[in-house]
């Protein structure tokens, strides 16, 4: 029985440290850490929380459901990560100067340390997103053309994990292609800016239909959203300490669904469940509706601002998340 007993946990054991080859060692320091633990995740399917000591060091041995993009949280701060089981990675930073110091050093460094100065890249780009949006289309498209063949250049040179030099280039052309489409529904609509606003005739959650026309003489803020986008949720919060802040002013708080109709009920137990506030509207034609294509929206969440003489004040008003937001409306409003 004894020797049964040796040979199970010989094969237990074994077991183990096959498992121990294939599963992801991550250690590092950080210098000025922002708290006293990092969090790795990867959308609903995965989150790692690593304590750090109080030399801000942390080192662990952890199995991951699928090799892939991860999220690193410092506090605030995040950066991305590739890994796949058998790494054994080591990062130091000093979270002051947070992306601009991440290094690697280990088995998957090479595709982690190109990742970090993907966005330092990155990072620069999007600063000069505000200038070349200003430009002619041709102007802007040369410019987005140029940082795509750029970046897909440096990929291939990189050698790094076939795996995740496959996703990358997938993900810079269709970051290439999403900005060319929102320069065409920035400019379309700047072009809305000050003309009179479209108008809508939705179903309404409390029963019957509103037309805008119903809100004429109040600021109108449009939120154009649907139940299966994260994003949109993500707002519902902020959106909703908005419109308790401007509950007494002269303005309504809209909200558009755009889902499809074989979801209507789904939006309806939605909007029931998660107690949203304000005017509650479902589109009759979802992202074909008249109103949704007048503004050329092609991605959401969107927001609308319309002024109490029914002209577009900003056909891409500022998120309820943003300081924009808040900031125009306490203007109208002296808040």
């Amino acid at each position: 029985m004894k020797k049964l007993v040796t040979l199970i946990w010989l094969a237990v054991l074994s077991v183990h440290a096959q498992d121990a080859s294939k599963m992801v060692t991550f250690e590092g320091k950080i210098a000025n850490r922002n708290s006293d633990s990092i969090v790795l995740a990867s959308g609903k399917n995965f989150k790692k929380t690593l304590r750090l000591n109080k030399r801000g060091q942390f080192k662990d041995a952890f199995e991951i459901p699928n090799e892939g993009l991860f999220q690193l949280f410092d506090g605030s701060e995040t950066t991305m990560l590739f890994l796949k089981n058998g790494y054994d990675l080591k990062l130091s930073m000093d979270a002051k100067s947070f992306d601009e110091s991440i290094k690697y050093e280990g088995k998957g460094a090479v595709e982690n340390n190109y990742l970090a100065q993907k966005a330092l890249s990155d990072e620069v780009f999007e600063k000069e997103l505000d200038v070349l949006f200003t430009e002619d289309e041709a102007t802007f498209q040369s410019s987005l053309d140029k940082k795509k063949n750029n970046d897909l250049a440096i990929l291939q040179k990189a050698g790094i994990d076939a795996s995740l030099s496959q996703m990358l280039s997938a993900m810079i052309q269709q970051e290439s292609m999403m900005l060319s489409q929102y320069y065409v529904q920035k400019k379309t609509s700047e072009k809305m800016n000050g003309i009179a606003s479209p108008t809508f005739n939705f179903e309404n959650h409390k029963g019957g239909k509103t037309k805008l026309e119903d809100f004429k003489g109040k600021y109108v803020y449009i939120d154009i959203w649907a139940t299966w986008c994260a994003p949109c949720r993500a707002e519902i919060p902020y959106l909703k300490k908005i419109e308790e802040k401007y509950h007494n002013d002269n303005i309504v708080f809209v909200s558009i669904s755009v889902d499809t109709q074989k979801d209507y009920e789904k939006w309806k137990k939605f909007v029931t469940d998660k107690q949203l506030g304000g005017v509650q509207l479902f589109a009759d034609n979802n992202w074909n509706s008249d109103f949704i294509k007048a503004f050329g929206v092609n991605a959401i969440p969107r927001f609308i601002l319309i002024g109490p003489d029914g002209k577009v004040i900003f056909a891409d008003a500022p998120r309820p998340s943003s300081d924009g937001l808040d900031s125009t409306l306490g203007e109208f409003f002296n808040k």
